[in-house]
């Protein structure tokens, strides 16, 4: 109870986390934790829901004026996530529909997340809220979503540990299994372990799910606490974006990661990425639709913000056919990069192409097809693996000279995250991060 009331104190505090705190639901069950009613792994633990999420004793938003209802049951996964003893302190902040990479809602659904190191930059999307309630001291743990790195990209904004598990780890039912199999749940943390633990029990297999994700040989939390051998990592830098060129950051940030690699004992090398501008176009086939799947009463489609009426638009425009051909191109991509890269355990990349940008120069509502390739621009590394499927995690291993972090992806062979997992705990003890606070904390 001490703990989910400082938590719920410290929320109404910070804007732009949350879009509704659930006191209510939070305080019944740390009450029923106490009492020993609620048991579990993570028992009396805070960890907030993202708001593209059904939970039972909160309203849905969806980031929109268009939608404002109860849930009636619960998502697989937060089912999963509250059997294991999880307090509901809140649902997080997303953009509308969960879309952008940024998060910044109506002004009427909520107040915008923003960078904690500097408000005047967007926090990354779509998982933003739950990036700041991490970042900023509200929760110790926050559950997200990845279609197209809205959980790696809002860690690396922030200066956060965020894991996109393998295509199948994580449940997406009962209800939605997106098109082209792009989404999946994922952790934000401050700590490779802490990720480690809350990945644990959302990783639970429910009937009906249409992926099979072999169960691993341990706890994701035992993988981040045992010794890890040295392994074979390949890198590179290269966007692909066309004329969009590598942040020096973004640049900078990897090249010291590839050295304290380098020191730790693993063989780095730099390797050529097996896709190209083609593996965007696919992506996009399938995210214009994908805006499309959440469905809107003919009288709300013009309230919508306008990056999001744009994506809705284009998906209308994308023939069945195209549709098919993005789907069976993302599977062939993901036999290739497989094939490609059997020979190295991990991959590592960029997060996102620089810090986060200024929300004045990023966000464009005047003209949603600039703000479309703006995105693009800086979150340039991460959907090629929401396609693959693999799994990837960012760590805050970098900072600028004005203190901004910036994140580097690592990226596992399918079902590879306890590999994943003991490298990063590996790279934490050498390269410590988890006391670095901003000033909201």
């Amino acid at each position: 109870m001490e703990l989910t009331e400082h938590y719920l104190r410290r929320s109404e505090q910070v804007a732009g986390a949350f879009v509704t705190l659930t006191a209510d639901v939070a305080l019944a069950q740390a009450r029923a934790v106490d009492a020993g009613q609620i048991s579990g792994p993570l028992a009396g633990v805070v960890c907030p829901v993202k708001d593209l999420f059904f939970m039972v004793g909160a309203n849905t938003r969806f980031g929109s004026v268009a939608y404002d209802f109860p849930a009636m049951a619960d998502d697989n996964v937060v089912l999963a996530m509250r059997e294991a003893g999880l307090v509901f302190t809140g649902k997080t902040t997303t953009p509308e529909f969960g879309l952008p990479c940024y998060t910044e809602p109506d002004p009427s659904v909520s107040a915008a997340a923003r960078c904690v190191w500097d408000s005047d930059r967007t926090a990354g999307g779509s998982s933003g809220g739950a990036a700041v309630a991490v970042a900023a001291g509200l929760a110790p743990i926050a559950h997200g979503s990845d279609g197209g790195g809205s959980v790696r990209i809002p860690a690396a904004a922030n200066g956060l540990v965020g894991i996109k598990p393998s295509r199948g780890r994580i449940s997406n039912g009962p209800l939605r299994d997106p098109i082209g199999d792009l989404v999946t749940s994922g952790p934000l943390a401050r700590t490779v372990s802490d990720a480690a633990a809350l990945l644990d029990v959302m990783a639970k297999p429910f009937p009906g799910d249409p992926f099979y994700s072999p169960p691993p040989q341990s706890t994701f939390l035992a993988a981040a606490r045992r010794p890890v051998q040295p392994l074979r990592i390949g890198y590179f830098t290269d966007t692909i974006i066309t004329d969009v060129d590598v942040h020096p950051e973004a640049e900078a940030a990897v090249q010291a990661t590839v050295t304290l690699l380098s020191e730790l004992g693993h063989d780095v090398r730099p390797i050529a990425r097996p896709f190209g501008p083609e593996t965007m176009l696919q992506f996009e086939h399938l995210w214009y639709v994908l805006a499309l799947l959440t469905p809107v009463l003919p009288g709300d489609e013009d309230r919508l913000q306008p990056t999001t009426r744009y994506l809705r638009g284009l998906g209308r425009e994308v023939p069945g056919i195209s549709v098919a051909q993005a789907v069976s191109l993302a599977r062939i991509q993901t036999r290739v990069a497989t094939a490609a890269w059997a020979d190295v355990d991990v991959v590592v990349t960029p997060t996102t192409n620089g810090p986060a940008p200024l929300v004045a120069d990023f966000v464009d509502t005047v003209d949603p097809a600039r703000d479309f390739e703006n995105q693009k621009a800086w979150a340039a590394y991460t959907a090629a693996f929401n396609l693959t499927g693999q799994p990837a995690i960012s760590l805050p291993l970098h900072v600028t000279p004005d203190g901004l972090p910036v994140g580097v992806q690592f990226v596992g062979t399918m079902f590879g995250e306890q590999t994943l997992l003991a490298l990063a705990a590996q790279i934490e003890t050498a390269q410590p991060w988890h006391d670095r606070k901003p000033v909201a904390w």
